[in-house]
């Protein structure tokens, strides 16, 4: 096993000549510190001073930081005196430094500590011997031997002093440093604290970060141990809880330069929406930025979470409370100590005279000068009297870190009473085993401590030498004479999990409405998150716009094809079901017109079969006549079909007559047609009529030309049996709201475009024979109605085709198309029962001196007319 300790010997030995140089020259600082005569001597590291500027080492004096906390040492020491209980026999020494807050200066300071263990490691002279300004000789006394030592307050002053007391094995315990940093074992495994570290601290403010709402914070520390490890245990804890983003992490430089904390606002607004700023920063850090929030007209945009460098300290938020309220700040659970206020304000220059700061700490509590201090005084600064007393003449609040200084006093007191009892037993003061103490096993003590500490709560270490974490969580708040007083107010605590007092909040602005630092607002009902790349917190609101809807935060999702958004989109509801009905406003212009039209029809016909055997029926065509008016009919009978609700049986009639009819009406028009266009024809080479003029060949014709259409439906019934469907898609408009199911029956607009398509060739053929036929002689009297006929027919159906497929997009598609093709058909049915028919009629109801043969009524007529081809289209009464 000699190998290891060899393997750890070299950095001790190197370091042994500086460590000895440095402590001989600090040997002459010896001067300035606190020391008390005792059987052990505990050491003490205390910020009396600030730092230094311009080169000096020790700035102006820190009267709570500074002072309070180095009298609540040598409280705590009377008091484990004091006490027959503790440590019987042995008496508590102790030798307190000021550090000036800044490390390198303590470890200078620290390095009288271990001066007697350097001198046992190099000559082992009792007295060491200085030759001051070059002098004779002075012996000087032999340097106490510390056993532990009760701090220091910064964490860096503490890393820096660690490094060194660890190589000599003297315990440590800071009543102050929450460094992170320093729970490493590994290198810090004779530091103890009765604060609890960073890490408890960082998770505590994310726990009140989260608990406020806010996702979206940014943050800000003051370079050194302290203020970097903990706004990086704060960004560890918050990426691991997730929910919470940093925008931006500002460091503030240790020796800051002009403007640079306005420099740091300015980056801060940067990103206006996060506005939590979590700071980890010393006290002239915290002001210097509220002063720049000011200046930079900021004052309520900031929300300060503040750490325990912060806590409810007044010194950062003087003069500066405007730019502070709302501030919620962070400190070690902690409690007023009684006992300590009496002590301290019972101490004057008289019976203080062990503290070697006292004098310049009551010059500047009552804002006097002593006579030889030693400094120069105007006439404003009167002298002090030595009659002052604190608390009376002065202000007094005890400094928030003296019950942890008393607690790590009565901690190393406890774990060496432990020891005592374990190696000194039957003894009363210190035995051999205890003298020198080995500070391998007082730290085992230590660590194994558990007391009630000054102010009741527990005193203990864990495997790392942290204290549990306990919090009083603060809020500043401004002052408001019907809600009480403002300042600091205790709204939460956390001690493993967070209570916060939501309520007792007040902010600027809305007093209890939590202001907003979030990196983007809450999207709206009916919006999902489209997430930022690289920023979970930050996103963009995206509308599930159309037939989307929401289906959580993140997506959007198309409704089923039978199902429509609601209105706010957040889910599906059934598509409204329309279909024509016989109430609706687009059904009365074709049913009136199909009415009409069955009534003059029926009336065409009826005046025919009376009037059967008259000239002007008999001219007419009586066998195509009735055929052509029994299609006219059906024409106008489709209306009722169209409008009815649609079924199987509705379905199947529709396509069955709606192309039957007008396939009948067309096929009698072409074959009267063709009949006068080739009689005509004939006529003009050979007095021999043409074949298939007479009535029956005419009616063969007509039905073989319809039987046609009706061998096609059926085949169509029977390969696509009939049935209504619900079509989601016609009327699936942009806007969804408009949407709707229409009830139809199974034919696409191509497929009744289709059923029609027969009847158009017929008409379109028609009307070419018309138009051949147009040159006839009078006497063949119904070939230009016929004409005439087919020409507004085909104007009627021309314009019908933009109609019907310019409006297949529209919302009201179903009652547009459907009133434009029933309209269409009854126009095409009246153009031809008005032009070929109702005249005749006319005539047989209301001029029946007309319907007689020509030759009769011309009996006074000496001339002679030509007789006309046989049949029944020869020339009839005009």
């Amino acid at each position: 096993m000699a190998r290891p300790r060899s393997a750890r010997a070299p950095p001790l030995v190197a370091l042994l000549p500086p460590l000895v140089a440095l402590a001989q020259a600090g040997v002459a600082g010896a001067a300035g510190s606190v020391r008390l005569a005792g059987g052990l001597t505990l050491g003490g590291l205390f910020p009396v001073h600030a730092r230094g500027a311009a080169g000096r080492a020790c700035g102006p004096l820190k009267k709570e930081q500074g002072v309070h906390r180095l009298e609540a040492m040598l409280y705590a020491l009377d008091r484990v005196n004091a006490d027959p209980e503790l440590l019987p026999g042995v008496r508590l020494g102790a030798r307190l430094l000021d550090t000036c807050s800044r490390d390198t200066y303590a470890l200078e300071q620290a390095l009288s500590f271990v001066q007697a263990l350097i001198r046992g490691r190099g000559d082992g002279d009792e007295a060491a011997a200085r030759c001051p300004g070059g002098g004779p000789p002075l012996l000087a006394a032999p340097p106490e031997r510390v056993v532990a030592v009760v701090g220091a307050s910064a964490s860096s002053v503490s890393i820096m002093v660690a490094n060194v007391l660890r190589l000599f094995a003297i315990p440590q315990i800071s009543y102050a440093s929450t460094a992170p940093e320093l729970s490493d074992s590994t290198r810090y495994d004779f530091f103890s604290r009765v604060v609890p570290p960073d890490s408890y601290q960082a998770q505590a403010m994310v726990d009140i970060v989260r608990a406020l709402g806010w996702n979206y914070v940014s943050t800000l520390a003051s370079e050194g141990n302290y203020g970097e490890s903990g706004v990086e245990a704060f960004v560890q804890i918050s990426r691991e809880a997730g929910g919470v983003c940093i925008a931006q992490s500002i460091k503030i430089p240790r020796e800051p330069k002009p403007g640079e904390f306005s420099k740091v606002i300015r980056r801060l607004m940067e990103t206006p929406n996060a506005r939590g700023i979590i700071i980890f920063a010393n006290e002239d850090d915290i002001r210097r930025v509220l002063e720049a929030a000011r200046q930079a007209n900021l004052t309520g945009h900031f929300l300060w979470v503040g750490s325990d460098s912060w806590g409810a300290k007044v010194s950062p938020v003087l003069n500066l409370e405007d730019v502070a309220v709302g501030a919620i700040t962070i400190l070690p659970k902690r409690a007023s100590i009684d006992g300590f206020d009496q002590y301290f304000m019972s101490r004057s220059l008289e019976n203080n005279r062990r503290n070697i700061w006292f004098a310049e700490f009551w010059e500047e509590n009552f804002n006097c000068k002593l006579t030889g201090s030693g400094t120069l005084s105007d006439d404003s600064t009167r002298k002090c009297t030595g009659e002052e007393r604190i608390g009376r003449d002065s202000t007094y609040e005890q400094e928030g870190k003296v019950q942890f200084v008393i607690d790590a006093v009565y901690a190393i007191a406890h774990a060496l009473h432990s020891m005592q009892q374990d190696l000194c037993p039957g003894h009363t003061g210190l035995c051999p085993a205890m003298e020198p103490t080995d500070g391998r096993t007082l730290l085992q003590y230590i660590r194994a401590v558990r007391f009630n500490g000054s102010a009741g709560t527990p005193v203990m270490f864990n495997e790392n030498g942290d204290a549990p974490g306990r919090y009083d969580i603060f809020q500043y708040q401004a002052a408001n004479g019907s809600a009480g007083s403002g300042g600091y107010q205790t709204v939460g605590q956390w001690a493993e999990d967070l209570r916060l007092d939501v309520e007792a909040l007040q902010w600027s602005g809305d007093p209890h409405e939590v202001p907003q630092s979030q990196c983007s607002l809450p999207c709206g009902p009916g919006e999902r998150k489209k997430m930022v790349k690289g920023v979970p917190c930050c996103w963009h609101c995206e509308a599930c716009d159309g037939y989307r809807f929401q289906v959580d935060e993140f997506t959007c999702e198309a409704c089923p094809r039978d199902m429509r958004p609601t209105r706010n989109h957040t889910g599906c509801r059934p598509t409204p079901v329309v279909t024509l009905t016989w109430s609706s406003p687009w059904a009365a212009p074709p049913l009136l017109l199909a009415v009409l039209g069955i009534v003059a029809t029926t009336t065409v016909v009826a005046t025919f079969m009376r009037h059967n055997n008259t000239p002007i029926v008999r001219a007419s065509g009586r066998e195509l006549s009735y055929v052509l008016l029994t299609g006219i009919f059906l024409i106008y009978a489709i209306t009722f079909l169209m409008v009815a609700e649609p079924g199987a049986a509705v379905c199947a009639a529709r396509r069955l007559l709606l192309g039957l009819g007008t396939t009948l009406s067309y096929s009698a028009l072409l074959t009267k047609t063709n009949r006068i266009y080739r009689i005509f024809e004939q006529g003009k080479r050979s007095v021999t009529p043409p074949p298939f003029i007479s009535p029956t060949s005419q009616l063969v014709i007509t039905f073989s030309l319809t039987f046609v259409q009706v061998v096609g439906v059926i085949a169509w019934l029977g390969a696509q049996p009939p049935h209504s469907v619900i079509d989601y898609e016609e009327q699936r408009t942009v806007d969804p709201e408009q949407a709707r199911g229409v009830l139809k029956c199974d034919m696409s607009d191509l497929s009744l475009i289709g059923c029609l398509g027969y009847s158009f060739l017929l008409m379109v053929t028609c009307t070419v024979y018309a138009i051949k036929a147009r040159g006839v002689p009078e006497t063949f009297n119904e070939a230009k109605p016929i004409g005439f006929t087919m020409y507004t027919t085909c104007i009627v159906w021309l314009a019908f085709v933009p109609i019907f497929f310019g409006t297949a997009q529209s919302a009201e598609k179903i009652y547009i198309q459907t009133t434009t093709l029933t309209v269409s058909l009854s126009l095409s049915a009246s153009v031809s029962l008005g032009m070929l028919y109702v005249p005749k009629t006319y005539v047989i109801l209301f001029h029946p001196e007309q319907n007689v043969q020509k030759r009769k009524r011309s009996l006074k007529t000496t001339s002679t007319v030509a007789a006309p081809p046989k049949g029944e289209d020869a020339e009839a009464p005009k």
